[in-house]
């Protein structure tokens, strides 16, 4: 049985697709990693790379920090990230330029009230800004009860 042209471009197109996904998803993965170094370390100016000017990022206490609340929040010690170590964590891609991130992280921290040992469920989302580089543009967690 002979593949017609449409076949074969369908699925040249679909394999080109796919490849350029996962090349996506490996930056961004690379990107977030480099966000939760920096966040560990409590790095200012990894930090302002990386995160976008725009940021909105909800704690899962429904706090809700700016780009710059966030960074002095972790820098200044009111809030030390010791874990961020992830369960799950996937990719999507819903339009150009915009990437979502969800899934589940166990995270770590020491706050002003005490230590947040949790699991938690996020959706974040990752823009291309206009000079061509991912930044993290918002987060919203929540914490998932104890596995029983």
């Amino acid at each position: 049985m002979k593949s017609s042209p449409t076949v074969f471009l369908l699925a040249l197109t679909l394999l080109v697709s796919h490849a350029a996904e996962e090349t996506r998803s490996a930056k961004l993965q690379a990107a977030d990693d480099a966000r939760v170094s920096a966040t560990k370390a409590a790095d200012t100016g990894k930090l302002r790379a990386i995160l976008s000017e725009e940021l909105r990022y909800a704690h899962s206490n429904g706090l809700v920090d700016t780009r710059e609340s966030f960074i002095e929040l972790v820098t200044s010690g009111k809030t030390k990230y010791e874990a961020i170590e992830y369960e799950e964590r996937r990719f999507t891609f819903p339009a150009p330029k915009i990437a979502l991130m969800s899934g589940r992280a166990h995270i770590v921290a020491q706050t002003g009230t005490g230590v947040m040992d949790s699991v938690l469920s996020f959706l974040a989302v990752w823009r291309e800004e206009e000079d061509g580089t991912w930044r993290f543009l918002a987060w919203q967690s929540c914490r998932l009860p104890p596995k029983s």
